[in-house]
Order: C-alpha cells, then sequence, then structure tokens
C-alpha cells in the first residue's frame, strides 16, 4: 500500500517544529546566566589542566584583544556619566603572598543602565554572535607588572534591568602558562542593596572573594581586590593550602560574620560580631581550641596587646576560644575575665563560643579546626590578609605577624568607609 504524501509532510513539519523548540530552550538555557556551564566551546587553542567545563563565551577573552597589554587601563565607560571607580590590587601566585607577573585579566560590564551596548565606532566594542550574545563595548584587558600590580579605571555599572543581580564586573584570568583561562568571582559592591547576605553565602570565592569595600580619594571611588591564582578553582593542578592543619578561611577570601560571646573587653557582656563591627582596617583573630596551652596563650596576648597600643584605632585583636570540653557558659566567662584582670588587659577582647562547629553563632562558617593549637586570621577589610597556624610565640613569629600588617598598608588603608548611597 502506497504512503500518503500529506501525512509525509505534516509528519516531516512536526518534527522540524519540534526541532526548533528544541533549539530555542537549548539557546534560551545557554543565555540565561554569565557564567552558564556550556561543554561546546572549542579550546584546542589553549591547552588545559583545568577540566572543569568551559565557561560560556570563553573565547570571547580574545576578541580584540591587544598585542601590549599594559598594567593599567581605562575602560570606554570612563566616558560615561556616572560614579568613577578605580578597581586595583595584586595578583598572587597560589601561596596568596607571591606576587604573580604577566597575569592578563579580562574585564567586561554594562554601561551604567545596565547594559551591555556594541557601539561600532568603538575599538574594544564587540558585534552581537549569530545568538545575540555580546560583552558590549566597556571591556579591556590588563596585564601585572613584575610586582603583581593591576589597575582599571572605568565607571561603576549599572543595575540590569531585571534587578535580579548586583552590579558586577565580570574577570577572566589567562595566566602566563599553559593553563585555560579561567572566570573569578566577579567584582561586586558591598554597599549594593542586592548583594544580600543569601548570594554573599553563594559565593564560590573563585581567586577569593570579589566584593569591594569602596573608599573615596577626591572624586574617585577605589576598591581593593587582591586575586589569588587558583583558589577554589575545581581541579587546579597546584595545591593552594600548604598547611599541615587544615584550618580557617583561605587568603583572599572574606571573614564570615559570627556573633561569639564577650567575656572580656569593650563588648564585655554581650554577643557581637567583631568583623562587623571592627572590620574596616586591620584585624587579628586568634583561635584556639581543644588544646590550650595557657602558657603561650599569654606570650601572644601580651604581644597582641603591645601591637594594640601601637596601632591604636587601626588594629582589632580578638581572642577566640572554642573548647569543646566540659564546655560552660558561666565558666567559661568566669575563665577568660579572670585571664583579662591577670594580664590588665585593655585593647585585646576576649571571647568564646560553645566550639567551632557551632551553628547558633555561625562561626562554623569560618571553618576552624578545633584540633590546631592555634589558628590566626590577619584580616583587612574583612578580607583574609596573611593566615598563620600552631605558630609559637616567639620574636620571630612576632615580626612576622607585624611584617604581615605593615606590608598591606598603603595610600588607600587610612581611608574611611564611604557612607552607601544606592
Amino acid at each position: 500500500m502506497g504512503k500518503n504524501p500529506n501525512l509525509l509532510l505534516m509528519s516531516t513539519n512536526n518534527m522540524y517544529q519540534l526541532f526548533l523548540a528544541g533549539l530555542l530552550v537549548l539557546l534560551h538555557l545557554c543565555m540565561g546566566s554569565c557564567h552558564g556551564q556550556i561543554n561546546q566551546i572549542n579550546n584546542t587553542a589553549h591547552p588545559e589542566k583545568i577540566k572543569e567545563a568551559a565557561f560560556e563565551n570563553s573565547e570571547f577573552t580574545y576578541y580584540g584583544i591587544p598585542k601590549v597589554i599594559s598594567p593599567i587601563d581605562t575602560s570606554p565607560g570612563w566616558d560615561q556619566k556616572g560614579q568613577k571607580i578605580l578597581l586595583t590590587g595584586i595578583v598572587y601566585k597560589v601561596d596568596g603572598k607571591t606576587p604573580a607577573a604577566d597575569v592578563i585579566l579580562y574585564y567586561y560590564q554594562t554601561n551604567t543602565e545596565g547594559k551591555y551596548l556594541h557601539k561600532s565606532k568603538e575599538n574594544r566594542s564587540m558585534p552581537p554572535n549569530e545568538l545575540g550574545q555580546t560583552h558590549g563595548y566597556i571591556r579591556g584587558w590588563v596585564k601585572t607588572d613584575k610586582e603583581g600590580n593591576y589597575s582599571i579605571y572605568t565607571v561603576r555599572p549599572g543595575t540590569y534591568p531585571t534587578r535580579d543581580e548586583p552590579d558586577h564586573v565580570h574577570i577572566t584570568v589567562k595566566e602566563p602558562n599553559e593553563l585555560r583561562e579561567y572566570y573569578i568571582d566577579d567584582f561586586v559592591f558591598d554597599d549594593d542593596k542586592l548583594l544580600i547576605s543569601a548570594k554573599r553565602k553563594k559565593m564560590e570565592n573563585r581567586g577569593g572573594s570579589g566584593v569591594l569595600r569602596m573608599v573615596k580619594k577626591d572624586q574617585l571611588h577605589v576598591g581593593e581586590r587582591n586575586i589569588i591564582l587558583g583558589l577554589n578553582i575545581p581541579e587546579y593542578p597546584v595545591k593552594t593550602d600548604n598547611s599541615e592543619v587544615n584550618t580557617g578561611k583561605n587568603i583572599g577570601e572574606d571573614i564570615i560574620s559570627f556573633i561569639p560571646f564577650h567575656a572580656w573587653g569593650p563588648d564585655k557582656g554581650t554577643k557581637t560580631c567583631p568583623v562587623c563591627k571592627y572590620g574596616w582596617y586591620h584585624g587579628i583573630l586568634y583561635f584556639v581550641g581543644n588544646h590550650p596551652d595557657w602558657d603561650e596563650i599569654k606570650l601572644w596576648l601580651r604581644f597582641l596587646e603591645t601591637e594594640s597600643h601601637k596601632r591604636e584605632k587601626y588594629l582589632k585583636v580578638y581572642f577566640i576560644y572554642g573548647n569543646e570540653s566540659e564546655y560552660s557558659k558561666s565558666k567559661r566567662e568566669a575563665e577568660l575575665s579572670a585571664l583579662g584582670k591577670e594580664l590588665q588587659l585593655d585593647k585585646v577582647a576576649l571571647t568564646f563560643v560553645p566550639s567551632f562547629s557551632d551553628r547558633e553563632s555561625e562561626i562554623d562558617l569560618n571553618k576552624i579546626n578545633p584540633m590546631a593549637m592555634n589558628t590566626f586570621l590577619l584580616y583587612k577589610r574583612s578580607r583574609v590578609i596573611d593566615k598563620f597556624v600552631n605558630l609559637k610565640p616567639n620574636q620571630d613569629n612576632f615580626n612576622l605577624m607585624i611584617g604581615s600588617l605593615d606590608q598591606t598598608i598603603n595610600e588607600y588603608f587610612n581611608l574611611p568607609k564611604i557612607n552607601p548611597d544606592k
């Protein structure tokens, strides 16, 4: 029996319509996020050891890239009306301490209206591809100098018209080696009302925290961010933490706010977040867990008290005791209060939590290992600038800590926090 040509045509049309519908769904998924993961990008031009899936439009990194790239760049957005900003910092190798030279940072952002626009008269502008995707015209590159420095002068980006994301600047890293390019956390702004707590907690901290706490220098708003190569990049081929004991946040990550009980110090008798209240300049969080050596603790506290007096308001120090053995709030409070009186502390605060896994205080989010003899997290603008584990209280280690603080004081350090205007 012969086949009806009308039925064949209807069947073919139905299949074609299904194909188009499926294609539209696929395109929608690919365009739904800034860093959506897809596997269809050809990466043969860039040999890779990082085995995660290629991120969306990674090839855009190289569109229009100049032959010579400076450590300092001024974006086409600089000419827009809006708040002028400087994004600056140091790129470090995986140890978080050794500056990394010749690292290319590719950035792109919206205009002040929150849109990625193509402007044919702009040399850097990217025409939309066949899917309508573009990084717009406010885009560029910097290459770190010998000391790892970079600076980007631009305009503060606007919020997406949908208002579903905070203002942000996208960043891609290309190291001077065979590793494929990879994206890191966007630059975002601490004063942005859309940067709510839930979004902060979901941040991947790729390359470290991207949260900018802006200061004002003349009419310019300055945001500092040091970038740690490979940090929190899946299957990065070099280990990023060489500590024998895994404890605490990494260099480059933000301290997560927590609320210990204060047994001694200016907030005695209260539950107060140290970083929330005193996180702007330098701070030191000194954690001791299940193996306290009180003779060593006293030596450390005396040194930290002296250093606090020298640096006055520019350094806040907190001792956080998290011994979970035989915990009693009243006994712990009395124990630390007696210690404060014995050492006559008037700068260093003595605080405690029931344990470092305690969820109510949210100390658990900082991942402190109670088996470590001690964990020191040094921070600036609420971000970890150095970390020491199982450190003995001797002059060499005192000098080590002093050096870490001194090295992170720059021309922007003493500037106050900008009052939020959004």
